[in-house]
């Protein structure tokens, strides 16, 4: 027999437990996907890789959202959310599996489709657990909820790039000078062969635990929630749903908004090791610029759990998060070396509040569509795919600094406009019973 829970105030009591299965599943797809930043750099020097082609890496992993959310969608009105998590973590071992043979060819290609596989999985599990944690409790403690999952999320972050980093880019930077001043091709491309192998052990592992993870959650107690009724509002009336999904302003404009904050969270996160280094950082220093942005957005969870929605509510947070963002972009661009690299990782603080504020704010009131918006909302993760490219372009005709500048400035501007009165959806529905 199927459980159903209801978003009610006591659904978080009854839901202790699933918020502690979620949190699991947070914390192992933190892990996966913040390892890209330690990717970036090892895939630019093991295939021999400009910047433009290594940032591929985000944009492989990143576009399998904006392909697969919709699908994904239909799949979770099939399986359920706890067979569609499952589904989603042997999807993601797959991915990981896929680095064996891309290794041993070291084939750019082949990590590509690995990180898109591993993306696809993703994508699943995104599109289940985010509405899941969202509507397990009342919609006005959302936040603190998800605040809380994106503690597990960057926890795991923050290690990610610090294992794999000491695994796969130990002495990366002797290896690299070496290469410069390697004449024979036979003994460079021992090397690279050398190098390649490096992440064949890591990602076995992961693909295990994947695994494994994804048997316990299917034989677990996780309850299902019924998100196909309609939307009840704050006097108890059940409200009409609307002719079309479309209709809804808070969410139209968040899936916009959502795009634009995976896109400077993947910036600030994932792109930082490349922007040091393009400052003459040295690879062994870089390697780690991830995990120190990974830590300042924990900060900001910690704060989002203890101030929302006792103190502040998740509007509010994310308007004064997205004056945070603007102001340290600038003071990114002007500042030099570890400052500004300083900067950027403080974007971190800035992006904590965004997911977690933009999320329940867009899916609000969607009642029967709750599914299908929270799909929608997941293909605005393909963000993270878009914004680096379009930083890599502008890096190659203007300064780094400038490059920065002008990727991330406009995308604070309109968080700050959907904070402020992009997410009040005004349209009048009709109350059909009380």
């Amino acid at each position: 027999m199927t459980t159903t829970l209801t978003p009610t105030p006591n659904s978080v009591k009854k839901g202790l437990s699933p918020i502690y299965i979620i949190g699991a599943l947070f914390f192992v797809f933190g892990f996966v996907t913040w390892l890209n930043g330690t990717l970036i750099p090892f895939l630019q020097l093991a295939c021999e890789l400009n910047t433009s082609q290594a940032l591929l890496v985000t944009f492989a992993f990143y576009m399998a959202y904006f392909f697969l959310s919709i699908p994904s969608s239909y799949i979770l009105k099939k399986t359920g959310f706890k067979n569609g998590m499952s589904l989603g973590l042997f999807v993601m071992a797959l991915g990981a599996v896929i680095f064996i043979p891309a290794a041993n060819t070291r084939t750019f290609p082949l990590f590509l489709i690995g990180l898109f596989v591993q993306g696809m999985g993703l994508s699943l599990l995104q599109t289940a657990s985010n509405p899941y944690i969202t509507i397990v409790g009342p919609i006005e403690s959302a936040a603190q909820r998800i605040s809380i999952m994106g503690i597990c999320n960057k926890v795991a972050g923050a290690l990610s790039p610090l294992i794999l980093g000491a695994l796969v880019l130990n002495g990366a930077q002797g290896i690299e000078n070496k290469l410069k001043n390697i004449t024979d091709s036979v003994q460079k491309e021992s090397l690279l062969h050398d190098l390649a192998m490096r992440v064949v052990l890591p990602y076995a592992i992961i693909a295990v635990v994947l695994v494994a993870l994804a048997l316990l959650i299917k034989y677990s107690s996780l309850p299902e929630i019924n998100t196909d009724k309609d939307h009840v509002d704050d006097d108890g009336a059940v409200v009409a749903p609307r002719a079309s999904i479309f209709s809804y302003k808070n969410l139209n404009l968040g899936v916009l908004c959502l795009f634009l904050y995976v896109g400077v969270e993947v910036m600030a996160g994932d792109v930082i090791g490349t922007y040091g280094k393009s400052l003459g950082m040295s690879l062994d220093k870089t390697k780690i610029f991830t995990s120190y942005t990974l830590v300042s957005m924990v900060v900001g969870y910690i704060i989002g759990i203890i101030t929302i929605p006792k103190y502040i509510k998740q509007e509010k947070a994310l308007m004064y998060a997205a004056i945070v963002g603007i102001m340290f972009t600038i003071a990114a661009y002007l500042t030099n070396g570890y400052i500004s690299v300083m900067f950027i990782a403080l974007l971190g603080l800035a992006n904590s509040l965004m997911w977690p504020s933009i999320f329940p704010l867009a899916i609000k009131g969607l009642g029967k569509y709750t599914k299908f918006g929270s799909a929608l909302l997941v293909m605005g993760i393909a963000g993270g795919a878009v914004l680096p490219q379009v930083y890599a372009f502008l890096a190659r005709s203007i300064s780094t600094h400038s490059a920065f500048l002008c990727s991330m400035l406009p995308c604070y501007i309109y968080i700050f406009y959907y904070a402020v009165s992009g997410h009040k959806d005004n349209a009048n529905s009709s109350v059909v019973k009380s």
